[in-house]
Parts: C-alpha cells; sequence; structure tokens
C-alpha cells in the first residue's frame, strides 16, 4: 500500500481541526467538572487529565456517526467517560485495583485526603455511581443514564457501595532522582537549545499535552523547546498574543523561565517557574520518562488548569493559569 500524500492529508487534518475547535466551543465548560469526576474516579492527577482528554476525542468522534444530537449533554459526556474508565479497570489485574479519592484544587492535598472517602472495594460502576450521587448531585435517572443502565440498579448499587471504605495506601517515597533531570534543568536554565536536544533521542515523542505533539530533536528545536523558553516573549507583549485570551497573562515579565525537578506523589517532575512583575509563579509542568542519559517522552502541562491547580496546591507553590487553549473560541453561532 502507498503510504498517505500529505498533500492529500493535509485538507483532512485542517477541516478535522476546524471542527475539533467547534467541539470544544460547545464543550469546554463542562471540562472542569469532567476533570474532577475523572479525578474521583482514577485517583490520579495525571490519569484523570488523560481519561478527560480520552473522553472528549470519544465523544468527538460518536457525533460524527450520531442521528440526533445528545439530549443531555453532560450526561452524555460524562457516560463516555464512565465506560471508559471501566473498560479499562476491567482490563487490569485483579490484584491492580484503582482507588478513588476525592479531589478539589483549592485545597492541599493533606487536607482532601483526610477528608475525602477511598471507595477501592467498589465495582468500577458502583464507584461510579457512588460518586456521580454524592459529589455531583447526579438524579438515579442521570446516573442510570450516564452508565448505560437502569434506575432501579443504580439504587441497589448505591445501597451496596455505601459501607466498603478503605483508608488511603502509602504512596512511598519518590525513586532517586535520574541524572538526566540534572542535565535537562542545566540546559534549560541556560537557555541552551543544543544541549537540551541533545537529551533527546530521535524517536522521542514531545507533547504539549491536549494541544501539540512532535517526534524528535529537530522537531522539539523549532516546536516544543522553542515555545518552552522563548515563547515568553510573546505572552509579554498583548500585541503578540494572536489568539490567546490576555486576561491569562497579566503581568508578565519577557524573561525566560526557569524549571526545577520536584518530587511528586513517588515521581520526580519538572516545575516551570515564570516571572510576573508581582512575582514568581508556576506557569507549567513537565513529566519526562527516560532511558539511562536520554529522554524518550517529555510531556508539558500547560494548558491544563485543573492539573496545574491541583498539582502546585501539593507543593504548596503558587500558579498562574494559561487557560485550557493557545486559540480564543469561535465567535460564530452555532
Amino acid at each position: 500500500m502507498d503510504k498517505a500524500n500529505p498533500k492529500l492529508t493535509d485538507p483532512i487534518r485542517q477541516d478535522v481541526e476546524a471542527s475539533w475547535h467547534r467541539f470544544l466551543d460547545l464543550f469546554e465548560p463542562l471540562r472542569p467538572e469532567l476533570y474532577r469526576y475523572c479525578r474521583h474516579l482514577t485517583r490520579s492527577p495525571w490519569d484523570a487529565d488523560d481519561l478527560v482528554q480520552d473522553a472528549l476525542f470519544r465523544a468527538f468522534a460518536k457525533l460524527g456517526w450520531m442521528n440526533e444530537p445528545p439530549q443531555n449533554p453532560r450526561a452524555w459526556l460524562f457516560r463516555i467517560a464512565s465506560n471508559l474508565w471501566i473498560d479499562r479497570v476491567r482490563a487490569l489485574r485483579p490484584e491492580a485495583r484503582p482507588d478513588m479519592e476525592g479531589a478539589s484544587s483549592a485545597e492541599p492535598r493533606a487536607v482532601r485526603e483526610a477528608a475525602g472517602t477511598l471507595l477501592s472495594r467498589l465495582s468500577p460502576r458502583e464507584r461510579a455511581a457512588v460518586v456521580l450521587k454524592e459529589a455531583f448531585n447526579f438524579t438515579l435517572e442521570e446516573i442510570a443514564e450516564a452508565l448505560s443502565t437502569t434506575p432501579g440498579t443504580v439504587k441497589s448499587a448505591l445501597h451496596r457501595g455505601r459501607g466498603k471504605l478503605l483508608e488511603p495506601e502509602d504512596e512511598g517515597e519518590a525513586p532517586p532522582k535520574p541524572e538526566v533531570l540534572d542535565a535537562f534543568c542545566a540546559a534549560f536554565n541556560a537557555g541552551d537549545l543544543d544541549r537540551l536536544t541533545s537529551l533527546l533521542l530521535d524517536t522521542t515523542e514531545i507533547e504539549v499535552v491536549r494541544v501539540h505533539t512532535e517526534y524528535g530533536p529537530e522537531a522539539a528545536r523549532r516546536g516544543v523547546f522553542q515555545g518552552m523558553l522563548f515563547g515568553i516573549r510573546r505572552l509579554a507583549d498583548p500585541a503578540r498574543l494572536d489568539g490567546l485570551d490576555p486576561a491569562y497573562f497579566p503581568n508578565v515579565l519577557p524573561k525566560v523561565p526557569r524549571v526545577e525537578a520536584r518530587q511528586h506523589r513517588g515521581e520526580w517532575i519538572l516545575v516551570h517557574w515564570y516571572a510576573h512583575s508581582d512575582g514568581e509563579a508556576v506557569r507549567a509542568i513537565t513529566r519526562v520518562e527516560a532511558d539511562g542519559d536520554r529522554l524518550t517522552r517529555v510531556r508539558n502541562y500547560f494548558y491544563t488548569p485543573d492539573v496545574l491547580a491541583e498539582i502546585c496546591a501539593e507543593l504548596q507553590v503558587p500558579f498562574r493559569s494559561n487557560g485550557y487553549r493557545y486559540w480564543k473560541p469561535s465567535r460564530e453561532e452555532a
């Protein structure tokens, strides 16, 4: 089979991008609540963010083959997220049961976990039912729609599930910090693109979570790494914000961010500090995967305000939101 012709596929990509942007105009207002729901289910901010995005992708695709638009978009989106999560849990080994904890971006982790309820002994469907009822005040009918079942089955699941509590497990200490993280921080803080890209394999995936993905050192040099280091010049100049919402970028200074490695929940992460006229604040977090002295995957969380709020609260550091996207919502009528 011949390889796809880029000249033929690019118009398709552009059409899909335009449709995706219109889809987000309609469904993005539900994203914060959807994140909270996924956070309850997964017990991990990273997994919750992935589940949110997968649910939005699935919803976007499903709209293409539905005869009628969903009557209750909120319940429909929660239903898609529930089914994705239930399928994933069922695919795990019996001993690898995920837990659930309460989540609030406004509370430090210790306070939240002390007040939260873990429902790790429940079946996935029971757990989802309890979360939808107790945390989101769904009616029995709405829960039934979200879980593809009947109100009677939901009522039984709630009755069975409301006594099975489990204390949170100790997540232990983080492993030793890989030397490649020190090398990344040194190169980044020196603004050295050559040293930074030398840490990547030719096959390394570099992603700005939710908005952009590229592969290999040269692509990173021209794209994501260039933006991570020097994109601040655009953010600090109101005339160059283009599609970005200026409400997210007051007081930003055109100074290259600094990055430092921090431990968080048994993992080393990279925290990006940006300069503002009223003080430093975190605007991004990067997660990396490494093989020896090279990075195999780089994920930059810049347009993820829910994740940033939660992680920064747990690290007890100030943060600033960049919103969910780099383009403004369409003003066209649906």
